[in-house]
């Protein structure tokens, strides 16, 4: 068995009070909501801090409010009521279903959106027990000096693993963070980076207190597609997020399109707009987006299953992404 080790639970009532805490236990202290994926971790002793603050019960991360061409999502609403909310069904329907594909349903009502945004990346050498990763030799992203996934590698490359930053990015939205400084917006696309042991451009004793989400345009429609091994519970093998616009025509004025799992960050798929713009998404249109797709992206060796067969199934998700939003 798994045991935690002892920590001080902390539940402040107010943002201000978990800033502080978090400032005033530096070093030895984490944030925890719904704490799906810390707990795990903490069991596997990849992280051990000596005190944990609890966001769920701050009634400023909470909420779901539309209003001037915007949605903004506080950070501890869990992913089930994102995914599920009205309005969010019907303007943001990928962000609804990258919500509604992370893990099972019980998982999904415990999980936030902000423990998604912020969500660890992970590693077939990292995400193990103790017992496991000493016996191996550990790794870059903890307690050792040898990245096993590129041998001779001095940056972690462990994959970005989270459903809903693909979404996000896509659609421009906007990180809110606060901390001792003050409070300061990033958009998505800035957000994270390429070091798979910290990829989030936030310091430790910052908070996401909400993601910003412009509504889209008339005529755009989206598509969010997942790749796992089991669709029930798993985490993502591939990640794909498509947000288009279509003219009166139905011809493709603008095409975004982010991919994640394959890195330690999720990233926008280049030149695949150039041949669908101006373009109906008839199925010759979608098979060269689709190649294109699949020359930008080389998934690495960092999650159990065979890296070739992952970057074959990127056109594959392009296609059913594509298909979906041309219906």
């Amino acid at each position: 068995m798994l045991r935690l080790h002892p920590y001080v639970y902390h539940r402040p009532r107010r943002l201000e009070e978990a800033l502080e805490l978090l400032d005033r236990h530096a070093g030895d202290v984490l944030p925890i909501a719904g704490g799906t994926d810390l707990v795990p971790n903490m069991k596997h002793r990849l992280f051990t801090p000596g005190h944990l603050v609890a966001l769920r019960g701050i009634e400023e991360l909470k909420g779901v409010e539309f209003g001037n061409g915007r949605v903004r999502i506080g950070a501890v609403e869990s992913l089930d009521a994102v995914g599920s909310h009205a309005d969010v069904l019907e303007h943001l329907p990928a962000l609804a279903a990258a919500c509604m594909e992370v893990s099972g349903p019980q998982l999904r009502r415990m999980g936030t959106i902000g423990g998604n945004i912020c969500l660890d990346s992970r590693c077939t050498y990292y995400n193990q027990t103790y017992f496991w990763r000493k016996a191996l030799g550990f790794c870059l992203k903890k307690e050792g000096e040898l990245c096993h996934v590129v041998p001779g590698g001095t940056r972690c490359v462990a994959a970005h693993s989270a459903d809903t930053p693909p979404v996000l990015m896509a659609l421009d939205a906007q990180v809110e963070i606060a901390g001792p400084d003050g409070s300061r917006k990033v958009p998505v696309a800035g957000f994270f980076t390429s070091n798979g042991i910290w990829n989030r451009r936030m310091e430790p004793g910052e908070l996401v207190v909400a993601v910003d989400v412009p509504l889209p345009e008339p005529g755009t429609r989206m598509s969010f597609q997942k790749l796992r091994s089991r669709a029930s519970i798993d985490f993502p093998l591939l990640n794909l997020a498509v947000v288009t616009r279509l003219d009166d025509d139905g011809k493709v004025a603008s095409l975004e399109m982010v991919i994640s799992a394959l890195s330690a960050y999720p990233r926008r798929v280049g030149k695949v707009e150039e041949a669908a713009l101006g373009n109906r998404l008839t199925p010759s249109v979608i098979d060269a987006v689709a190649e294109q797709a699949f020359r930008q992206c080389h998934p690495l060796k960092n999650i159990t299953v065979d890296a070739d067969w992952r970057r074959a199934m990127v056109p594959v998700l392009v296609r059913r992404a594509l298909k979906e939003i041309a219906a």
